[in-house]
């Protein structure tokens, strides 16, 4: 595999890995059986059927709770901490056959690129929640299913198109963070007012 495809794989598993961690562990695992793909380094060990079982099980839990309002955001900040460091050890596995620096290096940027989606995930799905009507909310989770796994694809097969996503999705990150740093303060600021003495 060139050094492109491999790039291209652990970045897109990296920013995947914070939006739907479980659909990418088990979209490249299906992939890399069903389509007789060597993905690069270490990610090999995502082809065992034991690990493509697990992840398509917790894949499926988390489907069912990413569509509940408020359940999402529960489930978004205990994932929290499993989606960044999986998606820096993703990054990291890929280059399993180059230098322990290059590595690290992967390691550092796979985890920022997981912080940067599932953070903007998380925050967007809070904002949602603040809406009276279920349908944005259900809405912006297939969204997220479809965005994972086509993503996962376009890294294995269309490199190019998965820089664009990724790109895309950084773009947004940085467009929404003043946003959603705004909500939050008003948001603490009013629960500040609920607990203050009178």
């Amino acid at each position: 595999m060139n050094l492109i495809s491999t790039i291209a794989i652990a970045m897109g598993s990296a920013w995947v890995s914070g939006i739907n961690l479980y659909a990418c562990v088990a979209t490249l695992g299906l992939l890399s059986r069903f389509t007789h793909l060597q993905l690069p380094g270490e990610l090999q060990a995502v082809n065992s059927w034991w690990v493509i079982g697990v992840a398509t099980t917790l894949y499926v839990i988390e489907f069912v709770a990413d569509k509940v309002p408020w359940i999402d955001s529960t489930w978004d900040v205990i994932h929290t901490f499993i989606r960044v460091p999986a998606g820096a050890v993703l990054a990291a596995a890929a280059f399993g056959d180059f230098d322990r620096s290059i590595q690290l290096i992967a390691l550092l940027l796979g985890g920022g690129l997981a912080l940067s989606s599932h953070g903007t995930k998380a925050a967007t799905r809070a904002l949602l929640n603040t809406s009276p009507e279920p349908i944005t909310n259900f809405v912006a989770s297939i969204v997220e299913d479809v965005l994972a796994i086509g993503s996962t694809v376009a890294a294995v097969f269309f490199p190019i198109l998965l820089f664009i996503i990724v790109g895309v999705g950084l773009c947004i990150s940085v467009y929404l963070f003043n946003r959603v740093r705004r909500f939050f303060q008003s948001a603490t600021r009013k629960v500040r007012t609920w607990f203050a003495p009178a």
